[in-house]
């Protein structure tokens, strides 16, 4: 776990975190492995060709993937996932006996030695879009890493990957989304696990030819709902430990008639050590002093309202019967995150593996964590301790056999991992309500839990794609590029569209943020379907605009397969979204009169942090002053008032406008007092290269 010390508003028990620190991160580099991102969605997450995705694998952040919406910042709710196969009696290739025999890749082990990649590989439909701002490829961290094209793919985008193993199993591992709007927020795994009796990752080593029983497929997946509120919160609420676990499916309880699918999900419960109000849905009241937060997004917005979960689509009853098994998965249970088991997993150890496969045919817990929690069922008043004494709270664990598998034999699971909760806009209302105190904590938590309704829709909607053959309709391809330039008064969208492409597009529209990309987005144009170009002028300069487009198709193309809404299909925002900002920019100040540098204004001044950031600072931004009417090509030197030189600006762009983020060289906020800035033109122009300008200013804190 990630342990390392932040501000925070309240502590666990000391003891906690002492029997916290015995579970290390994984010791082996598990960075040596291809890692690629599925990202054609709301929903995104990173996937490893080891063939699962471990405690900080990608990087040393405990919860990092599994980010719903993807479009916002720190929405991950992976923490980590585990996949072990189990065999019994088994004998290995070296004349070696086992009576349990358990491979692992995760939640804590690398897989190293025990897995063996063998292919990954990324297909999409068509080849991803392209998006330009101010000439620059713009994207997001999740890069789309394409192998190959395949016009014929079903999905959007699929990933495949293919692992030997100890166990002389080799799992071919299917991982694809739709970026269709209404299946977008769920990835599916679809499994297949043979007998091939391969072993390493050339196939060099084999096993003797034989049967494998009482074979289980074991997954493991802890959520920590979200990313966002940790140091709000607590920073215990980033590695799940107030995860709140429940299940359907099990036969453990009678599900209502439209719950019954086998599924497991988690959500953002209770966390007692924080006492400041009540923590459901993660309300942010204040900054907490890292990055996750801005000293503007203090309202009261709920930061932590999804709800994440797996639900099972296919299970094979044998290598014989291929049809679904409703019984599957025979496990269903929730396991302490830190427990032994999760940690140091050895595939040589007798004594361990026995333990393990314990855990993977231990049958379906009762009763569920929920319930435990929370007796009465009353989640939208909680009291009770999700951790349940615990120094890490817990994971849903999902056990699929036991299978008996023959050489050559294989067994097929389909799984759709996905997310559903509150919009931004109902986080706001809700969350601000909430903190002015016009309802109550219980009202605020009701409309939180009703995520688990959107979860379920979510889930539905998967099982129903899987049933139809994967036949959803399709949303009209997006424009193959989408070019955006700042200009002196207006910013230009440009686009264009794939070769042979829809025929029955009905036209595009424009979406428009202010200040922040992950801020509030508003449609600004409808563009019809032989429109290529859009300026839009509608602007103030200073200010960063984000844009994205999307391609309409015709209502008549959608024939509500899969439980799709009837009416016209859009393209996925995420194929055209635009990551950086674009801005009004102004002529270099000199070009009117070449003779002046007169008309050089510092904005705003004074600059006062105390001022509506709406009004006289840029909404939305970061604090920054800007430079107006510079040269095209200057520095900007600034001086305090006893003439200490604390920042440089090398300005070479040949607009008229330079922004500075009131830090020094050193990356130091200044402090309240009188600057001096000293702009000097460059130009290479004889009478202009070498001319000052000296600007005085205010900043107020």
């Amino acid at each position: 776990m990630n342990h390392v010390s932040r501000t925070k508003r309240v502590f666990p028990p000391a003891g906690w975190l002492c029997l916290a620190l015995l579970f290390a991160a994984p010791s082996d580099n598990f960075a040596q492995y291809v890692i690629k991102w599925m990202s054609a969605g709301s929903l995104q997450s990173w996937y490893s060709e080891i063939g699962c995705e471990i405690e900080e694998g990608r990087v040393k952040v405990q919860q990092d993937g599994l980010r719903w919406p993807a479009i916002y910042q720190y929405q991950d709710m992976e923490a980590a996932k585990g996949l072990w196969i189990g065999v019994k009696d088994f004998t290995d290739e070296k004349g070696l006996y086992f009576p349990h025999k358990v491979v692992h890749v995760g939640p804590r082990v690398t897989g190293a030695r025990e897995f063996f990649p063998m292919q990954f590989e990324m297909t999409s439909r068509f080849q991803p879009p392209e998006v330009f701002v101010d000439g620059a490829f713009s994207a997001s961290e999740a890069t789309v890493d394409n192998d190959r094209v395949d016009p014929s793919l079903q999905p959007d985008r699929m990933i495949v990957n293919v692992v030997n193993s100890q166990t002389g199993i080799t799992m071919t591992r299917k991982i694809f989304q739709f970026s269709q709007q209404y299946h977008d927020n769920y990835i599916v795994y679809d499994y297949v696990f043979t007998n091939t009796g391969n072993v390493d990752d050339d196939a060099e080593i084999e096993l003797p030819n034989q049967t494998l029983e009482g074979v289980y497929f074991f997954f493991q997946y802890r959520y920590s709902v979200c990313q966002q509120t940790r140091y709000v919160i607590g920073n215990a609420t980033g590695w799940g430990i107030n995860a709140m676990l429940d299940t359907r499916g099990d036969g453990v309880k009678t599900d209502p008639p439209n719950e019954r699918f086998r599924a497991q999900f988690a959500w953002h419960g209770k966390y007692p050590f924080f006492t400041t109000y009540d923590n459901i849905g993660g309300p942010i009241w204040g900054w907490d002093g890292t990055k996750f937060t801005t000293r503007a997004d203090t309202t009261g917005r709920l930061g932590a309202t999804q709800f994440v979960g797996i639900v099972t689509l296919h299970a094979d009853k044998s290598t014989t019967d291929k049809t679904d098994d409703f019984g599957q998965p025979s496990t269903t249970s929730y396991r302490g995150s830190d427990e032994p088991n999760t940690s140091n997993n050895d595939a040589y150890n007798t004594t361990r593996m026995t333990s393990e496969y314990g855990w993977m045919s231990a049958g379906h817990m009762s009763p569920r964590h929920a319930d435990v929690v929370e007796p009465q069922g009353r989640f939208d008043e909680p009291t009770g301790d999700p951790a349940l004494g615990t120094p890490g709270g817990f994971s849903n664990c999902n056990g699929y056999g036991p299978y008996t598998l023959k050489p050559g034999e294989s067994i097929h699971l389909v799984m759709a991992e996905g997310a559903a909760g509150l919009s931004r806009e109902m986080q706001e209302k809700i969350g601000q309500q909430y903190k002015r105190g016009e309802i109550t904590a219980r009202v605020k938590n009701q409309w939180v839990l009703s995520g688990k309704d959107s979860l379920f829709q979510t889930f539905r909607r998967a099982i129903a794609n899987f049933q139809s053959g994967y036949n959803i309709p399709r949303p009209p391809l997006p424009p193959q590029s989408f070019t955006v330039n700042g200009g002196g008064d207006r910013i230009s969208l440009s686009w264009q569209l794939y070769e042979g492409g829809d025929r029955n597009l009905t036209g595009f529209e424009i979406y428009r943020a202010t200040g922040q990309v992950d801020s509030t987005y508003r449609l600004v144009h409808t563009a019809g379907p032989s429109e290529r170009s859009y300026d839009d002028q509608d602007l103030s300069r200073g200010v960063a605009y984000y844009y994205y487009i999307v391609s309409v198709g015709d209502p008549a193309d959608n024939n509500g397969a899969g439980l799709t809404p009837r009416g016209a299909l859009r393209s996925s925002r995420y194929y055209s979204q635009a990551y950086d900002p674009a801005n009004l920019k102004r002529q270099e100040g000199v070009r009117t009169d070449p003779t002046s540098m007169d008309s050089i204004r510092v904005v705003p001044n004074p600059f006062s942090l105390g001022a509506d950031p709406n009004r006289l600072r840029f909404p939305g931004e970061p604090d920054k002053l800007g430079f107006f009417n510079i040269p095209g090509q200057c520095n900007i030197r600034i001086f305090t008032e006893s003439g200490e030189l604390i920042q440089t600006i090398e300005h070479t762009d040949g607009s008229g406008d330079a922004y500075w983020n009131c830090t020094t060289a050193s990356n130091q906020i200044v402090v309240s007092g009188i600057y001096i800035a000293v702009v000097t033109d460059m130009t290479d122009v004889p009478g202009r290269k070498g001319r000052r300008k000296i600007v005085k200013f205010v900043v107020v804190r």
